[in-house]
């Protein structure tokens, strides 16, 4: 069974939501999807400027490796320092089997 992680945030004011967008697809391209397990990830982004992202895992395992890293890693600095972290919300679920 796969693994599925969400993120809800909002940007710190002042935030150009084009450049933002521009680092977060940065982030999946050069970070997310070259680390083992990445399935895919969707991004959203709701009328009050909250944005939810989705990320499917093929195990919990492959998740973990990658978020041990991410706030570390070179690739995620620039797309980190646009995100309001007072505004984070995560969670992680199981996909059910259909």
């Amino acid at each position: 069974m796969s693994t599925v992680e969400t993120v809800r945030f909002k940007l710190v004011p002042g935030t150009d939501t084009t450049a933002f967008e521009s680092l977060d697809r940065a982030v999946e391209d050069d970070y997310m999807a070259k680390r083992p397990g990445f399935l895919s990830r969707e991004v959203t982004r709701g009328d009050d400027g909250e944005y939810l992202v989705i990320v499917h895992w093929a195990t919990p395992e492959d998740a973990d490796a990658t978020m041990s890293g991410f706030f570390s890693a070179a690739e995620t600095q620039d797309f980190l320092a646009a995100i309001d972290k007072t505004t984070v919300q995560s969670g992680r679920y199981v996909r059910i089997a259909r």
